[in-house]
């Protein structure tokens, strides 16, 4: 310890102008000499991003002070005009040496809340000793904290901006054209059906219990399902900002929505593609088995997941702008990598056991042709991969974001 703080006041008035008052002792070995450069200070920063904004004015002390003695600190200061969450530090420091706090002395916080709408709307936060250790200690379990929260909050505030952009979005991509909307479900159709042919048809591929051709497509759609959907929004996501630029540039405008639009957008989809499917069933094998109850379990981690790798690459995508064309050169290699219009016997073990997008395909089958709930195992793994990714991707994002209208 090598400096206390004594009956502190920090207060503000309507004016938005700071009073700082306190006694600080000194616990060093030094003697404080205003003549060598010794003064009592405040650095204010941006609470939101940590950047430094104002290296304010110090004051000398007014004798020496030697090891034990204290002496008597006033700081009138204004703060800045702008609306925000700002974070003021009070420490001693020597010109040309150091400022003491970032030595690890302990020095005055306190926050301050300054409103949107005028400057009478200000808040002071309780001020309290604490040093640059604790600071780190107590804003690492904060971001902790904020990690888990934050992804939720997004989309649970902003669930009717991500209606809306969800619905232009489908609407606005066949704008124009003669069937419309109908595209959304005809696309995967013919896609699917492209497939069917190729490895139905042609190559005469069979797996699962029945043999037919009739059993091949079903199997086959099954594992489609859940690809639909995310091979759709992480193909989009890393030119998703680049499309939506006049949005990022708005300081308004939640920007972390954009991914979540196409994870929606893709999840509509397969949802009429589910309704589709169950059609299928019931013309070819007259029932929908009620192992297909178990659906949202699977549906919940495959949300979490294509969430937080859309975040990821919408991000990353700002800064490598050929992510788009890379990404759909690994999306074509991760297609045939899982056993969807194969059987597993033709794929290596270790290589589809690994593979995310496979567990989805089989719980997909289990529910819908096997009768059977998915597996434990797998799933189990499955939800913990998806959260981490979810909580990891919106990090990543969030972090970079302040950057996107610069770099757009």
């Amino acid at each position: 310890m090598s400096a206390t703080y004594l009956k502190p006041e920090v207060t503000l008035d309507e004016s938005g102008t700071m009073h700082a008052e306190f006694d600080i002792r000194n616990e060093s070995s030094e003697t404080w000499r205003g003549a060598e450069g010794f003064a009592v200070g405040y650095h204010l920063f941006d609470a939101d991003n940590g950047n430094l904004i104002v290296d304010g004015e110090r004051v000398p002390p007014e004798h020496e002070v030697k090891p034990g003695g204290s002496t008597h600190v006033r700081l009138d200061f204004a703060l800045p005009l702008g609306a925000g969450r700002y974070e003021i530090f009070f420490s001693p420091m020597r010109e040309g040496v150091a400022w003491y706090y970032e030595c690890g002395w302990p020095f005055l916080r306190t926050e301050v809340l300054v409103g949107q709408t005028s400057r009478a709307d200000l808040e002071v936060c309780p001020t309290k000793t604490t040093t640059m250790a604790a600071l780190r200690r107590e804003r690492a379990i904060r971001a902790v904290g904020r990690a888990f929260i934050y992804p939720v909050r997004t989309i649970w505030r902003n669930c009717g901006l991500i209606r809306v952009m969800v619905r232009r979005d489908i609407l606005g991509r066949y704008r124009g054209s003669f069937a419309g909307a109908f595209w959304t479900i005809i696309n995967p159709l013919l896609l699917m059906a492209t497939y069917f042919y190729v490895f139905g048809v042609v190559l005469q591929s069979r797996f699962g219990a029945d043999n037919s051709r009739s059993g091949f497509a079903l199997y086959f759609l099954a594992g489609m399902l859940p690809w639909l959907a995310f091979s759709e929004a992480a193909g989009r996501a890393p030119s998703v900002m680049l499309e939506h630029r006049n949005f990022v540039k708005k300081l308004v405008f939640a920007v972390e929505t954009l991914p979540v639009n196409l994870v929606v957008s893709g999840l509509v989809t397969e949802c009429l593609a589910i309704i589709l499917y169950c059609g299928f069933l019931l013309a070819l094998r007259h029932t929908v088995p009620l192992t297909a109850l178990w659906l949202p379990l699977l549906l919940v981690p495959q949300v979490l997941f294509t969430a937080g790798l859309s975040w990821f690459l919408a991000a990353l995508g700002v800064f490598v702008r050929d992510l788009g064309q890379i990404m759909g050169f690994v999306l074509t290699i991760w297609f045939f990598v899982t056993p969807i219009c194969y059987p597993e016997a033709a794929a290596r073990a270790w290589l589809y056991s690994k593979n995310p997008i496979y567990v989805l395909v089989k719980g997909y089958r289990a529910i819908f042709l096997d009768h059977s709930a998915p597996a434990f195992g797998p799933l189990w793994k499955l939800w913990l991969l998806s959260c981490v990714i979810f909580i990891v991707g919106h990090a990543w994002f969030y972090k970079l974001r302040k950057s996107f209208p610069d770099l757009l």
